[in-house]
């Protein structure tokens, strides 16, 4: 299908959503693609991760871009040639990115009640207080918005040793604001993040903007 969405929080802050519904061949052919992304496209076992893979790069010609423009540090952090700031994110039916002249970060998640199963592995004692595990739904919505946050912000900072559970931490929030907080406290960082949130059919979609330029 066309472009799913797009969000301009500024003139220099643009999210850009795909809803991911097309076969491989019509995606591959309506792309331009260095050759070491092609490389990188055919050792992908599976068509599922391909298809997102190339929903991406339609992304970026949607945006004013293309793949030749689009390269990765040694840390596998995306970086674009004109030097806007981009992070990039997909799962399963959907892939989004955004650009920015800040340093930001987007992730989006499916939501499933597999998240209730590993939350101990993500989520600090603090965070858990605001949580109610009576009530499911929102049990299961705001733990993926936590575990979001953290995919996130990992995307921004990118540094060995980051721990969700003991160096990110989200501040209480509600659904209905789709607005959050959250610390990143690592060595000798501290940094705040302000959190947006969205929820696109069975997906939670975050973006997280470093505040200040640590």
């Amino acid at each position: 299908m066309p472009l799913y969405k797009v969000i301009h929080f500024s003139p220099s802050i643009k999210v850009l959503i795909w809803k991911i519904t097309e076969p491989f061949d019509e995606l591959f052919s309506q792309v331009l693609l260095k050759e070491k992304t092609l490389g990188r496209l055919q050792s992908m076992k599976s068509e599922v991760h391909q298809r997102a893979f190339l929903s991406v790069r339609k992304l970026l010609q949607e945006a004013g871009h293309n793949d030749l423009q689009l390269h990765y540090d040694e840390f596998g952090k995306p970086h674009l040639e004109n030097e806007t700031h981009i992070s990039i994110t997909h799962s399963f039916d959907f892939s989004a990115i955004i650009l920015s002249d800040e340093n930001v970060g987007i992730d989006i998640e499916l939501r499933r009640e597999k998240v209730m199963l590993i939350a101990e592995k993500f989520v600090d004692e603090s965070e858990f207080r605001f949580l109610d595990k009576e009530k499911k739904d929102d049990y299961v919505s705001r733990l993926t918005v936590i575990w979001g946050v953290k995919e996130a912000i990992f995307k921004i900072r990118n540094e060995k040793g980051i721990s969700f559970k003991d160096h990110i931490f989200v501040a209480p929030f509600e659904m209905t604001e789709k607005k959050a907080k959250a610390l990143l406290t690592f060595g000798n960082l501290n940094i705040e993040f302000d959190i947006c949130f969205e929820e696109i059919e069975d997906y939670t979609l975050v973006y997280a903007f470093q505040k200040g330029n640590q």
